[in-house]
This record gives structure tokens, sequence and C-alpha cells, in this order.
């Protein structure tokens, strides 16, 4: 499958990484000259100077009808006209297209029927998850599955939770009345696929799957909970911390501060409960005027890393609980201390994550890099009868010989859902979530899906 990747930023270098790594053929485009060198120094993939929306750029890199063109520059104009002449000129497979300003979003068909086949907003996907996590304390990580109703969710134990230093196994007991299964554990950074003898220890890195009505109650399991959070402070009033303090603010006092009197002066008149102050995130005097110490939740959203981290770690010494913030340059999330950033997350797993699920070759709604520097990933597919599965049905899935490092954690089946067990059979046209939690056969879970 060719790979057309327009714009060579964060997003689209992680993009050209993971899909090169992936057996892709990959083409990458920017007028960066710099980013390209050290892309092609690392990766196998071909690339070219040039401006994305130019006709003779895209020429020249081989755009055609067996061509999947990904527009993912920072401008949405850019990636609208890409889009535009890509599908009207050169009749592309299949153009997705990254959009910023929600307005596009609501307006596709004015940009010519079907030019872009697939729109995906990051910020847009950046604050639902942010929504999720506030409102489920404890949790680092939800993924939504089957529509909405099962969530793959990441927990860090500690000492106090209920089940840490006891069996896996121990939480049926605990919570006979509750629907959930722990795939994959990450300890010191290692996977393990667990069972019920595992023991659970503290700092290790677990992920359950459970209704959203149960997140709460199993996260009390792994670590105590802290329920009282009301009072939130948002740094950066752009679209995503505007979005945030709209959804949230009937039920969470929210402060915003930005350094803009203009952008201050529109969010004011657009949100109603919410308290808007102009200022900078890392002004030690303002936040101590405000009372940080009494900040529940203290969220840096800024299009700046740098200021989002260091306004966290002033926040967190200053008294605030709780500290999250998005960081663009995914390497940062591996390095932050825990001490000062509670929560870090990152635009450009997401964007990776919407894209991958866009280019399945098989029956798949939904794909999410769970990390994207160990390659692991949860997918959501329906399993076809084909010569590659043809022996796998009305057997317990506990026999199916997958790949390494790969479990099939839960089966939907008319829209009923069963967790992981080992005398669980599977049929014909199943719903499955898959965890990967490394390097595998790739391949070979893609054919799962694949209809014969």
């Amino acid at each position: 499958m060719k790979i057309l990747i327009l714009g060579a930023g964060r997003v689209g270098s992680s993009l050209a990484s993971t899909l090169s790594k992936q057996q892709y053929e990959v083409s990458i485009v920017d007028l960066n000259k710099n980013r390209l060198q050290r892309l092609q120094e690392d990766l196998d993939l071909a690339t070219e100077v040039g401006h994305g929306s130019y006709p003779s750029t895209l020429k020249k890199v081989g755009a055609d009808e067996e061509t999947i063109l990904l527009a993912v520059t920072n401008s949405d104009e850019c990636n609208i006209t890409s889009c535009q002449i890509a599908k009207s000129e050169f009749n592309v497979k299949k153009t997705i297209c990254r959009l910023s300003d929600a307005s596009y979003l609501n307006s596709l068909s004015a940009f010519g029927e079907n030019n872009i086949d697939i729109a995906i907003s990051p910020e847009n996907e950046v604050t639902e998850h942010l929504v999720d996590l506030i409102k489920h304390p404890g949790a680092e990580q939800i993924e939504s599955f089957a529509n909405g109703s099962i969530k793959v969710v990441s927990v860090k134990a500690k000492k106090d939770g209920m089940l840490v230093n006891r069996e896996l196994k121990s939480i049926e007991s605990d919570m006979p009345d509750t629907n959930t299964f722990v795939p994959a554990i990450y300890r010191k950074g290692k996977p393990l696929i667990p069972d019920g003898k595992t023991i659970i220890k503290e700092n290790d890195e677990i992920y359950f799957l459970a209704a959203e009505s149960d997140i709460d109650s199993v996260v009390q399991e792994m670590r105590l909970q802290d329920n009282s959070s009301s009072r939130m402070m948002i740094v950066g009033g752009g679209k995503i911390g505007f979005a945030l303090a709209k959804a949230l603010e009937e039920n969470y006092k929210i402060k915003i501060i930005d350094p803009s009197e203009d952008r201050c002066e529109i969010i004011s008149n657009k949100l109603n409960r919410t308290i808007v102050l102009k200022g900078e995130g890392s002004d030690e005097e303002l936040l101590k005027s405000e009372n940080i110490e009494n900040i529940d939740i203290f969220c840096s959203l800024t299009n700046d890393d740098e200021t989002n981290i260091m306004s966290a770690f002033l926040a967190k010494k200053l008294g605030a609980k709780k500290t999250i913030i998005i960081v663009n340059n995914y390497t940062y999330i591996n390095i932050l201390p825990k001490n000062f950033v509670d929560i870090a997350l990152s635009p450009q797993r997401l964007t990776v994550s919407m894209v991958l699920q866009h280019l399945a070759k098989g029956d798949v709604p939904q794909e999410v890099m769970l990390k994207m520097q160990s390659g692991a990933e949860a997918i959501e597919g329906i399993i076809h009868k084909n010569k590659f599965t043809e022996n796998f049905f009305d057997r317990p899935i506990s026999e199916i010989p997958l790949p390494k490092n790969c479990v099939i954690a839960a089966v939907i089946r008319q829209d009923e859902i069963f967790m992981h067990s080992k005398n669980l059979l599977l049929k014909p046209n199943d719903k499955i979530i898959v965890f990967i939690l490394g390097k595998t056969e790739k391949e070979n879970i893609d054919n799962l899906f694949l209809k014969d």
C-alpha cells in the first residue's frame, strides 16, 4: 500500500516512522529539507522537498489511484487544498485530512464531493480524552471500544490500592458484580501478559477493560482515589483549553489563564461560569494570588511543550493536587518526573491512532496506539472466516495460535460483551478486542479481520 504523507512535523514524522516499520511504502513531503534528511537517515522511505498542495509536487512523488494521502500539515487550508487536488488531478485511492478548526469539520461538502474521505481532528480527540480523565480520577489513559460500551483503561498501582501485593484473581472476590479483565501489565517498562496468580506490585502500569460505569471501582482496586476534584485551573485559552472549559464548567469551578487580552475577551464572552484571567501560567505571583494550593486539577494546554511542563512543575510545587499537560513531542512523556506531572497526553499519539484505524486492511472499526515507542496497540475488529482463520472457530480462545505478545481481551457478540476466559469460544463475525504488547507479526493480526 502506497502512503503519501504531507507534512514532516511531529505528527507527520510519527506517522512516517510507524507506517514504514509496518512495511508500508511511504513517501513524505515537506518544505523543510533538514527534517526530511533526518527521517531518511533513520527510516526506509522516500522524501520530496516541496509544497504538498502543488500538483507538480504530487506528480513527482508518484501520486496515483493506488495512493492513500495523509494531509497532516499544520495548515488546515493546505491540507484541504491538497486533498482536493489529489482527488481531482490524480484520483488517489483515499484522502485523510487533519483539521484543527471545528468549523471546517461541519462543512466538508463545501470542498467538493468526496474530496476529503476522512477528516480527523486531534484537538477534538484530545478534549474528549481530557474530559474522560478528569471524570475518572486515577485513570491515566482511557480509550473507547465497541461504540463506547467498553473502555480500555490504564492505571498505575499504588500501595494504598486494595489489590496491591495480592493475586490478580482476588479482584473477582473483591468485585463479584463487575465485569473486567486485565490483558496487560507493564512492570518497570517491560510488558507481561498476566494470569490469575500474578501478584500486583506497586508502580505496575495496569491495563484493564470495563464498562464506563465500572471504571472507578476497578481503579479503586489499584490505587486510592480522590473524588473531591471540583476546582480546576487551565493554562491556555486556545481551542483545547476553551473546549475543555466549555464541556466541564457546569460541574467544576474553572479558571483559565491566557496571555492574550484579545483571546481572554473572546473566551470570556463565550463561557458562562468560567473565570478568565490574563497572564502566564508560569507566573508564580499570579498562581499564588489565585490560591493555587486549593486547585484540585491543574491543566496546562498551550501549544508550547516547555511552557506546559514548567507551569505544571510550578503548580505542583505551590500545592496543586494533580497536574495534566499536553506534550506535542512524544519523547518527553517517558522522561517527565511523575512527582510533578501526573498525566501527559500526546496529540501525536492520538493522531497516529486515528490514522491507523483508517488504514487497516480488514474489518477494523478501532485501532489505538497505546505506547508509541514500544508499539503496543489495542485493535477492535470483526473476525471473519477466511483461509487464515478457518480453524479458529468453536474452540476456546486460549487454544487459538496467536502471534507472540498478543491476547484476545474481549469478544462482542450481538451487543453482548464477553471478557476473556479460557473456555470462551470464538464464532465467525464476532467482534474481538486484541491487545498487542510489543513487537509481533502484525500482518498475522491483520489477517484475522480479512473477508474471504
